[in-house]
Parts: structure tokens; sequence; C-alpha cells
């Protein structure tokens, strides 16, 4: 599997991944300057995760999403003409990436062709501003990438990566710990979700050993549970949803596989999937309970866990459901985070009656100054909340580099279509 941090789509992946990829790069550059320049230390990884992108290549619907992370898997081992052919070819498909906002391809800033290309991109998908602030908080070194909203009580649940807790957060904005920090010892958290059976409160957390657990809280914020898979190997959970059976299925980002997990019994079986995942993150269930739609660097796969059948989700022409955070469904429509196609967007994807097709994608919020590094949000009537600014990348090992980039965690809210 590829080292987490060298591919900037997820929050997950930026955080517990980005120590190891700093590390790798100063030793390349040591090395370089004494005259024999090396590969990256997981070069290996890197080849192998291209070959399977080598043998996906043309047959997903969204051709643009394998070019792309293709792309940032030749760039990465400086392979750098072909890395930007291939990022020719992706934007040639007009989908919607924007290189220009990812780490990966910041090289190229300066290359007039690069630059032309950017022109190109801006011009098909032009700036869109329209959410506005709908809170803050006090707390700058949260580093939030969780959020959700609990209709019975009507406060929002905000999880924290830096200081391992959650916070709850009223109408009027005022925030207190729903979890507080060190309560429970608790691992970075990550996902959050309101279980429509009791109220209860679910979350992911996850550690860089590949440590992790699901949680189970009560409405008050006690601890009622704590889950981890019972096998040696190595697991990340993400994102997840809660079934009104009370069944949580989660993204384990690390294992590259879909979880369920049953209460009854504490057991955690994997769901069959037609093709390999490429670290999965955002999960959403439809209305019906059996539709589940799951993200991964890729695209959007469709699961019925009542039969086991999944599908790729086609996204159109001019549209990519790739490089999706967080996810959710919403009266037929699917409402992405996407910050793995460059510069991160929010975006509406109306879905055909058979839920396997976008009929019309509407971009909500795009290089604005609501998706500084977006996250996850959450539904509230037909208004979607969203962390604007997570910060994940002032983080390190669990630890805030540069306190003076610190700033007040806004949400953003945007009216749904």
């Amino acid at each position: 599997m590829l080292q987490a941090s060298l591919v900037p789509f997820f929050s997950l992946v930026l955080v517990l991944g980005l120590l190891g990829s700093l590390t790798a790069n100063a030793q390349q550059e040591q090395e370089e300057v004494k005259g024999a320049p090396a590969e990256p230390s997981d070069a290996q990884e890197i080849r192998q995760e291209i070959a399977a992108l080598e043998k996906l290549r043309g047959r997903l619907p969204d051709r643009g999403a394998t070019l792309y992370l293709l792309a940032v898997d030749k760039q990465h081992l400086r392979e750098t003409r072909e890395a930007l052919d291939l990022i020719k070819d992706c934007l040639t498909l007009r989908e919607g990436f924007d290189p220009s906002g990812s780490p990966s391809f910041m090289e190229f800033k300066d290359s007039k062709e690069f630059g032309a290309l950017i022109e190109r991109v801006h011009r098909d998908f032009p700036v869109v501003a329209q959410a506005r602030e709908a809170f803050r908080t006090t707390e700058k070194d949260l580093v939030p990438e969780g959020l959700a909203f609990d209709e019975r009580r009507s406060v929002f649940y905000l999880s924290s990566l830096h200081r391992r807790k959650i916070v709850q957060i009223a109408r009027d904005g005022t925030a207190t710990d729903f979890v507080p920090a060190e309560r429970y010892a608790l691992l970075p958290v990550l996902g959050i979700r309101v279980s429509p059976v009791d109220g209860t409160i679910w979350a992911n957390s996850f550690a860089e050993a590949g440590q992790t657990e699901l949680l189970h809280f009560d409405g008050a914020g006690a601890l009622l549970g704590r889950y981890k898979p019972r096998d040696s190997a190595k697991h990340g959970f993400n994102d997840l949803v809660v079934r009104k059976s009370g069944e949580v299925i989660t993204t384990d980002s690390l294992a590259n596989t879909v979880l369920r997990f049953d209460p009854s019994n504490e057991r955690f079986d994997a769901l069959r999937v037609h093709r390999q995942l490429f670290y999965p993150n955002g999960i959403a269930l439809a209305d019906d309970d059996h539709s589940l739609y799951v993200a991964d660097a890729l695209g959007v796969v469709r699961i019925d866990v009542s039969t086991g059948d999944s599908r790729d989700v086609d996204p159109g022409p001019h549209s990519t459901l790739a490089g999706v955070d967080g996810l959710y469904w919403h009266r037929g429509s699917l409402i992405a985070v996407q910050n793995g196609i460059g510069s991160p967007r929010i975006a509406a994807f109306r879905l055909s009656a058979d839920g396997l097709h976008v009929a019309k994608t509407v971009v909500l919020e795009n290089r604005s100054n609501f998706t500084v590094l977006p996250t996850t949000g959450a539904i509230r009537g037909d208004e979607f909340y969203f962390i604007a600014n997570s910060q994940i990348d002032n983080l390190n090992d669990g630890k805030v580099m540069d306190v003076t980039r610190l700033e007040p965690i806004r949400i953003g809210v945007a009216k749904l279509p």
C-alpha cells in the first residue's frame, strides 16, 4: 500500500503519514546533496500501486480519477515528464480536477505549460463563493476532522485530532466539551455520527501505528464501549454510518476495506467490493437503509448491503466523484467534500433513479475562503454545515508545527439544491 502521506486526498491520510513523508524527503535531499540521487523509501510500494492502477485504467467510469492518482504517484517518484503528461490527459476530460491546489504538483507552479492547463481549468470551473460562516471555535488547536448534527438535542459534535476529544456546539455557537480530553485516553478522533436508533453517538479513532477503535457514547458523553478488530493487521477506521438496526459500517483507510460492526456480538466483518479500494474514506447511507455509498480515491462505489452487489457510480461527462472526504445522502443526492482533486470544493451530485449515475452536478463552493482545507460536514434540514479550515496541514506526529499559523476553526454553511 502506498505510504499514506503521499496522497494528499484525505484528512486522515495527511495527518498520520506526514511525519514519515517529511523524514523520507529530508533523507532524500541529504543523499542528493552528496551527489547520489535516491529513490523514495516507499518506491516499491508506489510501483505496486501504479501497477494496480494501470489494470483499472480505462475500466472505471471516471477516467480522470485513475489518471490523477497515477500522476501523483509518478511525481512522487520524480518521473516528472510522465506525471505532467498524465495531468494533461486528466485535465483534457474537464471533470473538475484542479492540481494547482495540490502539494504534489508544486514543482510545476512556474511551468508555462502547467499554467496554461490551470487557466483552462479555472475557466471551466470558476470560483463559487455562496457559503456563509455559521460559527467558529475559540480553541484554535483542535484540528477537527468529523462533524455531526444531533436533531434530538439540536447540537453539533466536532471531533478533534489534536486534542483527542469531542466538542459539543449549541445552536448559538457556544462550544463545550462533550468528551473532554484525557478522560478516556482516546486516540485522535475522526468520523462521528448519531445513531438513528437511540440517539447515542458513534465515533472512530485512529493513530499512526495502525491502532484504531470504534467508540460509543451516550447522550451525556459517557463511554458505552470501545471496539477494535481482533486480528493483528493494521487498521485505520475513518468515517462511518449507523443503520436503523444499530449496525455500524465504517471505512478502513489502512486496510483498504469497508467493515460492518454488529454491536450484539461485537464482531467486525468485511463487505465484499467488486474492485480494489484505494484509501476508502467518506461513506453515506441512503434512506432505504441498504444502499451504501463508499468514497475512495477513484470515485464512489455503491454497495447493496442486503445482496452484496457493488458497482461504481458513473459521474457522467465533465464531472468527478473522486477524492471525497466527507460524503452524505440528502434526498436523492450525494453531498461531497472533495479535497482530493487538487483544490478542494463542496459539490452536490443528483443521482438517477437507480442510484448508479449522476444526473446533475452542482458545485456549491469552490476555491473560496470556505474551502481552505475542508474535511467533513453535517446536514441540518436543507443546509450543509462543514469544516472550512481544518488546519490538518499544520499537524505533524500529533503536534502542531507552527502555533503562529493557528486560527479559530470556522464552520461554513451552504444551502443545498
